[in-house]
């Protein structure tokens, strides 16, 4: 079972999911890939959060959609959060390792899929990692923005996908005041 409630961005609608060890999911609406495995499941939907929702606290719903609300509402108001919520991501070993390194990802700086497949083939032991292979795990990435597959661009410095659309992973690194190329 799943908890799940909406919260209202500037950048539209995203869907928070959680189960009893953290949180499981944030997408933004329609986004590629969303809900992955985890909205087939039963869900329990609370109330909608957000900066402008007029969120009052609600004793139902769980603590990790609470954390993870006001992460957004800091994160949102152009400041670094000093806190995270506590994170369960489930995956293949290879992608867990992705995402790993990319919650080392400063806030406000970028890195190419090529440093990342670079850094997975130096754990491995490996030689070389395929940058495609590390882009698909950067895809499927189930917590968008916390885990911040938004900070990583092409071998060139440019935007190249972002499951929640370029527009969106502009505006993240916009926010961020990090340096990219259009």
């Amino acid at each position: 079972m799943y908890d799940i409630c909406h919260y209202d961005s500037p950048l539209g609608g995203i869907t928070l999911a959680c189960d009893r060890e953290g949180l499981t999911g944030l997408w933004f609406d329609g986004q590629k890939y969303f809900g992955g495995e985890i909205l087939k499941e039963g869900v329990r939907e609370h109330q909608r959060a957000g900066i402008d929702a007029g969120r009052k606290k609600e004793t139902e719903r769980p603590s990790v959609l609470e954390e993870t609300s006001g992460w957004l509402d800091i994160y949102f108001s152009g400041r670094e959060p000093d806190f995270a919520p506590p994170l369960h991501l489930t995956g293949s070993d290879f992608r867990l390792a992705v995402w790993d390194l990319l919650l080392q990802i400063p806030y406000g700086q970028t890195i190419t899929y090529k440093e990342l497949a670079a850094r997975i083939a130096e754990q491995r032991g490996l030689e070389t990692m395929s940058a495609q292979a590390v882009g698909g795990a950067v895809g499927h990435n189930p917590i968008s923005i916390i885990v911040p597959c938004h900070r990583v661009l092409g071998t060139d410095g440019s935007l190249t996908g972002y499951a929640g659309g370029i527009d969106k992973k502009i505006s993240l690194l916009t926010l961020e005041k990090a340096v990219f190329t259009k």
